[in-house]
């Protein structure tokens, strides 16, 4: 199943991000990534940070880049006792900023998959997205499986990547097109649909806006593990990465900034990927 994000804007960046690691396996690294020797030396540790998938990454009132994603690698360089600089970057050049050793490492629902693996390397996971089904606590779906039916009304936002998952997967469902994600779910809270595809840990800030007993069917539909990349064959570094990823859980730090951020919390543990060791 292709990998979904858009606000679902997060989770339908990945494909695009796919077909560029394979564009980028062909190309040479015009630079190498500091050492972890080299970080803590300098006492800098050079993250990059997309300002543009809230709240993982935002511009604040002050025009400064803000959101789980700088919490994280603010974090990371304190637990590394440097000083973090964060350097702001967009979805189609992360992978090539972080190869090419401009930047030491990158946040920004970095999705954990065999191609980009091919390309970058990556720590374990730090949090997780759940592709699943918005509804309602008067609905009794159990299963996503169970929406393909006639009488079911389901809505999506117009070219999002979920509206071709519902049109070969779920034939039988009415489909009811909207143009925005705000509308989308209006239209579930006004009765005008019965549920929504999406990735549902950035559903929180348009579900709040609505008196509604909201509801995610348990049984998610896939889940996906995002953690920190950076540079292939840098392990010194990604191996200290990892450990404060594993401290900031242990701690509660990932799960505190994460309810902040989002309004509640991580709908699925990252630690229980096959990866986190």
């Amino acid at each position: 199943m292709k990998q979904i994000r858009n606000t679902i804007r997060r989770t339908l960046l990945v494909a695009g991000s796919l077909a560029l690691g394979s564009a980028l396996m062909g190309l040479p690294a015009t630079g190498s990534a500091h050492t972890l020797d080299e970080i803590v030396a300098s006492k800098k540790l050079v993250i990059g940070v997309n300002p543009t998938l809230p709240p993982l990454g935002i511009f604040n009132d002050k025009n400064e880049i803000d959101g789980f994603d700088v919490d994280i690698a603010r974090k990371l360089g304190e637990l590394l006792g440097v000083k973090t600089e964060i350097v702001q970057v967009g979805s189609p050049d992360r992978i090539p900023f972080v190869s090419s050793g401009k930047i030491d490492a990158v946040l920004g629902a970095m999705t954990i998959t065999a191609e980009r693996q091919k390309v970058i390397d990556f720590t374990v996971p730090l949090h997780t997205e759940v592709l699943g089904v918005l509804t309602t606590k008067a609905k009794p779906y159990k299963d996503w499986m169970e929406l393909n039916d006639p009488a079911v009304r389901l809505v999506e936002v117009r070219g999002a990547t979920p509206v071709k998952l519902v049109q070969e997967k779920l034939p039988k469902a009415q489909l009811l097109l909207l143009d925005n994600y705000p509308d989308a779910v209006r239209a579930i809270a006004q009765g005008r649909a019965d549920a929504m595809i999406d990735v549902m840990d950035f559903m929180t800030e348009h579900t709040a806006k609505h008196k509604v007993d909201w509801r995610i069917v348990d049984a998610p539909i896939e889940v996906y593990f995002c953690g920190i990349g950076v540079q292939k064959g840098n392990d010194a570094l990604r191996e200290k990465l990892s450990a404060a990823v594993k401290e900031m859980h242990k701690s509660g730090y990932v799960d505190e900034r994460w309810k902040k951020w989002f309004g509640g919390p991580m709908l699925h543990d990252p630690r229980t990927a096959p990866t986190y060791k």
